[in-house]
């Protein structure tokens, strides 16, 4: 899961895998599989990077364990 910050501050969890749209129109904009929108702190170039590392951290474990 990635970490991100609400606009009031407070911090979640979201799963990478429930993304369908990240848009910045200014205010950075999550838009779920579910159609529930989500509005972080967080730049859509700041996500996209903590999506990567959490993918490669995911791969780098399946390698360890084979």
């Amino acid at each position: 899961m990635i970490e991100l910050t609400a606009l009031n501050g407070s911090k979640f969890y979201l799963n990478p895998d429930l993304i369908y749209r990240v848009e910045q129109t200014p205010d950075t904009t999550i838009t779920l599989t579910t159609g529930k929108m989500l509005i972080v702190k967080e730049k859509g170039i700041k996500i996209r990077q903590l999506i990567i590392d959490y993918r490669h951290q995911i791969l780098v474990g399946v390698k360890k364990s084979v």
